[in-house]
Parts: structure tokens; sequence; C-alpha cells
């Protein structure tokens, strides 16, 4: 049953099955990411165009996060979000195993439908739980613990590192992440009183906002996590030690301000957090064309990676615009949106950058302030949807 108090969330048994779950996922994939390019380049002994075309391979999943809709045909969601954190978890501890290119595109995909998989579901199961008061402020208390797990999976590898092999570490992080999703099977943290989802393809027009600003937002995340490093490193030639750093500070900052996130999202309403959001986006890819300081570009892009958790409030607002029934199946489709942009951006900004790397960083500034106008129609959704709420 959905909770009206915001302290009292912590209480309902979803909560804590997401949160375990989210760990799990979390520390996964940060291992997995942190050990992958030494891994692929000192034992697999591959290139430049084999990295690529693995990192391609890994947003698949995201794209096809549709089909998630089919597999609730057969699979309760709850069941299928610590089954995709199982598979998550295999993928994980077998990349250490076939250490060849194929091996990786097989472990890669693997592991990537399991943590897309779950994203998707944990994301539309946290808008199912808990109400529209509280879902900003559980989905920021989760990225709060994700971020503090991949600073305590970071000092586990930095301490771990001298004392074991690289299949050594996945064995022993997939193991682990298998068997807590396996303990997770056997708990049902099920309300039975909430609205049964629709097990088929939901698109409607009356959620053409909520379809915009998830591509928006994809676009975006594409372009800082295709090029933001690149420039730290390409311009101002950070050194992996620098860069491991500055992954720590974004954490940490992550930890600190995801809660408040939340809290300004129920205080402040998603069209004004949005909207700072956007506006300072703006600002911060126009800087990163310009700027010649590598302090002012460290410092730009912790702030970049901060607002990037505001975009929590796209989901919030789709939830306040939505049949309680569409969550599931909408959230699918979402994250597929989410994705489309993965699909050629990256490729299209490289061109971009070939010409001037400035272009890249203003086609950002470009997109965030169409996302900006976009984020200034909510209001009117909401009254809409006010209005349409109130007619007998």
């Amino acid at each position: 049953m959905k909770k009206s108090a915001t302290s009292s969330f912590t209480s309902t048994p979803m909560y804590g099955y997401l949160l375990l779950l989210t760990i799990c996922s979390t520390a996964g994939l940060h291992v997995w990411r942190t050990l992958f390019d030494n891994f692929a380049v000192n034992v697999v002994n591959l290139d430049g165009f084999h990295i690529g075309f693995i990192q391609s391979v890994r947003e698949l999943p995201g794209f096809l996060s549709l089909l998630v809709v089919y597999v609730l045909l057969i699979v309760k969601e709850h069941r299928l979000s610590a089954l995709s954190v199982l598979i998550l978890g295999i993928g994980v501890a077998l990349t250490g195993l076939i250490p060849s290119f194929y091996g990786l595109i097989f472990t890669t995909l693997v592991m990537s439908f399991g943590f897309h998989y779950f994203e998707t579901t944990n994301q539309s199961l946290t808008l199912q739980y808990f109400d529209k008061r509280t879902s900003p402020i559980v989905f920021g208390r989760l990225r709060s613990f994700a971020a503090a797990t991949n600073v305590m999976c970071g000092l586990i590898v930095v301490i771990l590192a001298p004392h074991l092999e690289y299949h050594q570490f996945y064995l022993l992080f997939g193991i682990t992440i298998a068997m807590a999703s396996v303990w997770a099977l056997t708990r049902n943290p099920v309300d039975p009183k909430l609205p049964r989802q629709r097990k088929e393809m939901v698109f409607r027009r009356r959620y053409w906002l909520f379809y915009s600003l998830t591509f928006m937002s994809g676009a975006r995340r594409q372009i800082f996590i295709a090029f933001a490093v690149f420039l730290l490193v390409k311009k101002f030639n950070f050194s992996v030690s620098e860069i491991a750093i500055l992954f720590l500070l974004n954490n940490v900052v992550t930890f600190i301000v995801s809660p408040y996130i939340g809290k300004w999202i129920v205080r402040f309403g998603e069209c004004r957090v949005l909207s700072v959001e956007y506006l300072s986006l703006i600002v911060i890819f126009i800087c990163y064309g310009l700027v010649e300081s590598r302090y002012l570009a460290l410092f730009l892009y912790i702030a970049d990676n901060l607002f990037f958790n505001f975009s929590i409030g796209i989901r919030t607002f789709f939830q306040k615009i939505a049949d309680p029934q569409d969550i599931a199946p909408s959230m699918a489709v979402g994250f597929t949106i989410n994705h489309v942009a993965a699909v050629f951006l990256p490729a299209l900004g490289g061109m971009l950058w070939l010409i001037d790397y400035r272009f890249v960083f203003f086609t950002g500034a470009l997109l965030s302030f169409l996302s900006l106008l976009l984020v200034l129609i909510i209001p009117s959704q909401l009254r809409l949807t006010k209005h349409s709420d109130n007619i007998p």
C-alpha cells in the first residue's frame, strides 16, 4: 500500500527490496567498468576498434528495454528485478573466464541485459509503490546509496588490486551479487492492492512531453558520457589517477546531494527543478567549449554529473500525468527512448569533434535549451491532467 508520509517509506517492504538490488546492480556495473579497459588491453589484447564495438554492444540492451513488457507476461515484475540482477551477476562473474573478443561481447551483453532490465523495473516499481510526494525522495535516496556503493567498491578494488587477478575480481563480485539476488527471489514485497499493470506496449499521445523529455535527457547523457572525460584527457592531459579521483569526488557529491534533490522536487515541483538543471547545463556546455583552465574544467565536470541526477524529475512528472496501470509498460518504452540517442549521437559527435571539438558542446547547449522549452510546458500539462481527472 502506498505511504502518504515521507517519513514512513523505509518501512515499505519494496523499499528494502529495491535498495538491496540497487546496491548489487551498482556494484556489478562499477566493478565491471573499473576493470574493463585494463582487462581488455592487458589480458585480451584488444585495440580501440574492439573497445568501441563492445561499448556499442553494451548499449543495445538499453535500446531493447521495451521488450520488458513481454517478459512481464510470464514473470512478475518484482521477480524480474531480482532475475535481472542475477543475470548481471552471472555476466560479471563470467567476464574474466572468457578472455577473448567474442567472449567479452557475450559477457557484456549478459551483464548489460541484467543491468538495463533491472533499471527499467526499478523505476517502474518505485513509481508504483510510492506516492507522488514520496517517490522523488525514494529516487534520491536510492541514487545516494548507489553513489556510496561506487565509493566502497572503488576502495575495495584499490585495496585488493595487489592480491587478486582480474578473473578473481570478477568472480568475487559476480558470485556475491548472484547470491544476493537469489536471496531476493525468496522475498515477496508485493502489495496486492496496487493497480494491475497493463501487459502490452503503451504509447499515448498525452504522454508526448514525457517521451520528448526522456529522449532529450538521453541525448544530453550521451554527450556527457562520450565526450566530457575525453575533453579532460585530450585537452587538459588528466592522468588515470586524476580521473579516478574525479570519479570518487563525483560519487561523494552525489551521495551528499541526491537525497536533497528529491526533497526539492517535492517542495518546488518538477518544472522549477528541471528548469534549474537545463539553465545550468546551457552554461556548463558553453563553458566546456570555451574553458582554458583545467581546474574550471574539473568543476564543470562535477557540476555536469550533479545536474544529471535532477533527471529523476522527468519520471516523477510522468507519475503525475499517467494512468497508474501504464507505469510498467511506459517505463520500458521510456528506457528505450532514452537510449535512441546512443545509436547515432556518439558517432555524430565524433564527426563534429573532427571539425571543431567546441561544436560538440555547443550542440549540448542547444539540446539543453530545447529541453528547457519543453520543461516550461510541464505546468500546463499538469493542469490539463488535473482538469481531465475532475471531469465525471
